[in-house]
């Protein structure tokens, strides 16, 4: 069927475009490398110690928007339709499909050799779309989890805790809006059809928030092991901040030459 074919074209598009690296694009246009420095992972929060506050803000957008706008485009590309014989949305389907494909693209990218960051930002992307799509008030999960992501990170400096916070609450809210859609069924009658895209569906937000989780593995025997890699929003605002005081003396000093 032709939405058989658009799904898989909007698969393969959301890989390839998920496989594009904002944060190695950024480092090699400041002519470094963000894998040889720090953690080594091309991602927000090392490139926020490493380069600065703001290049991981602008690397950080650039990955939501990346993880974003693949799944608004599957969102809309299918409208009003319903899979045949179904009660189901093709578009709730499908913002998950791409939106796995999007992650897979980022962890593991085909223009850098399948090395990649960890997903967070363009899972966050994702959820986000995902949520506010069908009303405000799924969208006030994805966005308090962000929030009281970032507050964690601030108080505690521990980032891959503070990521998976970010996450975790609304791919939970995403299983149970589809549950509340199509989960419950006519004893007499049941839709097997709606029960087999609901559980796949589950299955797709349960994929991505596993491969972000498994791209987090090392993190995780770190943080156990107490040896994790601070990141403190402060110490960035703080360096950020005497490079530029240190640039500002330095183009003082080549004008009083």
């Amino acid at each position: 069927m032709m939405y058989s074919l658009w799904l898989s074209v909007l698969g393969v598009f959301s890989y390839l475009f998920g496989s594009v690296n904002w944060a190695l694009i950024i480092s090699k246009i400041k002519r470094t490398d963000i894998r040889k420095m720090g953690s080594g992972n091309p991602g927000t929060l090392n490139m926020g110690r490493n380069l600065g506050f703001k290049f991981g803000l602008l690397t950080f957008f650039l990955d939501v928007m990346k993880g974003a706008i693949p799944t608004l485009i599957a969102y809309f590309a299918f409208g009003d339709e319903k899979f045949a014989r179904s009660d189901f949305y093709i578009a709730d389907f499908a913002i998950y499909l791409c939106g796995l494909c999007v992650v897979l693209g980022h962890i593991y990218p085909i223009y850098f050799m399948f090395k990649g960051g960890k997903g967070i930002a363009s899972t966050i992307g994702v959820f986000l779309v995902a949520e506010s799509v069908h009303g405000g008030g799924w969208a006030m999960v994805a966005v308090m989890a962000i929030v009281a992501a970032v507050v964690f990170i601030y108080l505690t400096e521990f980032g891959a805790m503070g990521s998976f916070i970010a996450i975790t609450p609304p791919a939970i809210s995403g299983g149970i809006r589809l549950f509340l859609d199509y989960g419950k069924t006519d004893a007499a009658q049941p839709n097997m059809s709606n029960v087999a895209y609901y559980i796949v569906s589950c299955m797709l937000i349960f994929a991505i928030c596993f491969f972000t989780w498994f791209a987090h593995r090392k993190n995780i025997e770190r943080m156990l092991a107490g040896d994790e890699h601070p990141t403190s929003f402060k110490g960035m605002v703080v360096k950020a901040k005497a490079k530029k005081l240190q640039e500002q003396k330095d183009k003082e000093k080549e004008n009083n030459m």
